[in-house]
């Protein structure tokens, strides 16, 4: 049991990485163009999204890699350890703007962040495979993906509502950021390590030869329909969190008019309950079973986020209530979406005799990029679009009513549709434990 529970906590800390990356760009990288390098809206939308677009490509191309991998250490974890710490430099360079402000600013951010993201796909691709090899067991799945959205949520919380306030202590604009970048490098520093430790000894499966190309992987993964149903609701329901992570700092200051301490507020109302309401979601899943319990999950964010539209006529206590049903609605969204990632690979390799998960998690995780990336190149175009005014000074300039209408609805009305829709494509999916248990090599 302790060495159960040491691998549970061991897998659980790559959340740090994982959750520090995939939410400090999306929180912060739009605004830091806008309101620190004098970027346009637009512009700076495609300098998020262009990047991140290009681990479509990549994160495939890891998972191939790392299924094909034979090392002492397994073929995931030196994945872990190599990309992990390239990430942790990449990103701390990522807000070192040595070329001031401008073009060359936006340059810079652009192939740093291009570098950052593809060190990010050898890591993230691995750590996603791990669980289906980690275990046969489709409940001990679920427990281990309850772990690793426990310490996910403590992840964007500590990224998420510390890193505004290191921007603050260190002088806002460059200067801030610049000691934001290193506090962030140093979280996934401490994620990298304590995954690639934890996981030491752990039971890995056999990782079996994966298909000669690319273009075969991709047949492997259409032949699976449950995966491709999962896979094409989960990356629009990404696009929806996209644009609700690009929102904070603006939601807070143009409409909670709290620019500072609000953005850290506003994290630990969508974060905490999540830390909370965890167990509960296991629960509900072991007694609904996870497709039912994202069903509702995802629902809950998504009329939680419809009713914020009313902010502007709420109090303050009010709008962080609502932020709080959407972290409530986030936490369980996450864990039964992951949890039935590592059942289509399994329902895979019953169906056809090969264990290759980097081919389904490097799909995922290439989707999942897509749709953060996607989210603030989204909630860019609405800033654009509304008459966003930016600002090369670190101090965000007066806006328009029609500004403050778009940050409004990108953060509310928006990321409502973006989850609730894609749920109507899982009336197809009807992989359950009873067919997993019944699937026969073929």
């Amino acid at each position: 049991m302790i060495a159960q529970r040491r691998v549970h906590l061991g897998y659980a800390s790559g959340s740090l990485v994982t959750g520090a990356f995939g939410t400090v760009p999306g929180l912060l990288l739009l605004p830091y163009l806008t309101d620190s390098l004098g970027v346009a809206a637009g512009l700076a939308g495609l300098l998020v999204l262009l990047p991140k677009a290009w681990d479509v490509l990549v994160n495939p191309v890891a998972g191939r890699i790392s299924d094909r991998t034979r090392t002492r250490w397994g073929a995931r974890r030196p994945y872990l350890l190599v990309g992990g710490l390239g990430l942790a430099v990449g990103f701390a360079a990522m807000f070192a703007a040595p070329a001031g402000t401008g073009a060359g600013a936006a340059l810079y951010v652009a192939v740093a962040f291009l570098v950052t993201a593809t060190a990010f796909a050898f890591f993230q691709v691995p750590y996603v495979a791990m669980p289906a090899e980690l275990t046969d067991s489709y409940a001990e799945r679920t427990r281990l993906m309850t772990w690793r959205i426990a310490v996910l949520a403590v992840a964007i919380l500590a990224s998420g509502a510390l890193a505004p306030l290191v921007v603050t202590a260190g002088g806002d604009g460059i200067a801030g950021h610049r000691w934001m970048g290193l506090f962030v490098a140093g979280l996934i520093v401490l994620g990298t390590l304590g995954v690639f430790a934890g996981t030491a000894g752990a039971p890995t499966g056999s990782v079996q030869a994966s298909e000669p190309s690319l273009r075969a992987q991709l047949a492997v993964a259409a032949g699976n329909r449950p995966f491709r149903l999962l896979l094409v609701c989960f990356v629009i329901q990404s696009a929806g969190i996209g644009t609700i992570l690009a929102g904070v700092k603006y939601f807070a200051g143009q409409v909670l008019d709290s620019p500072d301490l609000g953005t850290t507020v506003l994290f630990a109302c969508f974060v905490g309950p999540a830390l909370l309401v965890m167990p509960l979601w296991s629960r509900a899943g072991a007694r609904w079973g996870k497709l039912r319990a994202l069903v509702v999950a995802s629902l809950l964010f998504a009329g939680a986020a419809g009713v914020l539209v009313t902010a502007l006529a709420l109090p303050a206590v009010g709008a962080y209530l609502l932020v709080a049903l959407m972290g409530a609605g986030y936490a369980g969204q996450q864990v039964f979406a992951l949890a039935m990632l590592p059942d289509c690979v399994a329902y895979d390799t019953a169906r056809t005799g090969r264990r290759q998960a980097g081919v389904f998690t490097g799909l995922w995780t290439a989707g999942e990029t897509f749709g953060l990336a996607l989210g603030p190149g989204i909630y860019a175009l609405v800033l654009q679009v509304s008459g966003y005014v930016s600002s090369d000074t670190g101090i965000t300039a007066a806006q328009p009513a029609s500004a403050r209408l778009g940050v409004l609805l990108g953060f509310t009305l928006l990321p409502a549709i973006l989850v609730a829709v894609p749920v109507l494509l899982l009336r197809g999916y009807d992989l359950t434990e009873q067919k997993l248990s019944g699937a026969t090599l073929r």
